[in-house]
C-alpha cells in the first residue's frame, strides 16, 4: 500500500479510505464532539497520507496503529485551537482544556482498542457492559465455558484498562499536527 500511495496511485488512497475512514471519522468525532470538524480531520489526515506515503514506517507498527496516531494528533490538534479561544478570553482554564483533551483522547484510545481487539474479546465485552451481563449469562450467551467467558472478559478489561496507561502525547510526527 506504502508503496503504491508513492508512486501517486489514487487507487491506493482509495482503498486506504474505505479501510479506515470510518475508524478516521470515528476516533475524531470522539475526541472532538463536532461531526463537521470530524470530517476536515479525516479530509485533513487522508491528505496528510496522500502527500506524504514515506511518512510511514512499518517497522513502527501497523498502518492501522499510524492512522489512528495520526488522526489522533489532528484531532487533539483542532481541539486544542478550538478551546484556546475559551481561555484567552477568561471562560476557561488552561487546567480545563488539558483535563477535556486527556479525557477525549483516552475515550477515543478506549474506542480504538476495543475495536481493534479479537470479536470474541469485544463480543464478550459488549455483553458485560451494553447488556449488564455477569460472566455466567456471558458464557450462556456465547456458548463457551464460564472460565472461557472470564478469561475473555478479564483480557478484554485489561486490553481495555491501556488506554489510561499511556501518557498524554504531545508530540506529533514531522509537519502534522499543524493545519495544512
Amino acid at each position: 500500500m506504502q508503496q503504491r500511495l508513492a508512486r501517486g496511485e489514487a487507487a491506493a488512497l482509495g482503498e486506504l479510505y474505505d479501510r479506515f475512514a470510518s475508524l478516521v471519522h470515528m476516533l475524531a468525532l470522539r475526541v472532538l464532539d463536532d461531526e463537521d470538524a470530524a470530517d476536515q480531520v479525516t479530509r485533513e489526515v487522508f491528505g496528510y497520507i496522500w502527500e506524504n506515503p514515506d511518512a510511514y514506517d512499518p517497522k513502527q507498527g501497523s498502518m492501522r496503529s499510524w492512522v489512528a496516531k495520526l488522526t489522533n494528533s489532528q484531532a487533539v490538534h483542532r481541539l486544542r485551537q478550538s478551546e484556546a479561544a475559551s481561555v484567552a478570553d477568561g471562560s476557561g482554564s488552561p487546567e480545563e482544556l488539558e483535563l477535556k483533551v486527556r479525557r477525549a483522547t483516552v475515550a477515543a484510545r478506549a474506542d480504538y482498542i476495543v475495536t481493534s481487539m479479537p470479536a470474541p474479546l469485544r463480543a464478550a465485552l459488549e455483553l458485560a457492559y451494553h447488556q449488564r451481563r455477569d460472566y455466567r449469562e456471558t458464557a450462556r450467551d456465547l456458548g463457551v465455558s464460564e472460565d472461557e467467558a472470564r478469561r475473555r472478559l478479564r483480557l478484554g478489561l485489561q486490553l481495555l484498562s491501556t488506554a489510561h496507561a499511556r501518557p498524554l502525547e504531545r508530540s506529533s510526527p514531522p509537519g502534522y499536527g499543524r493545519p495544512w
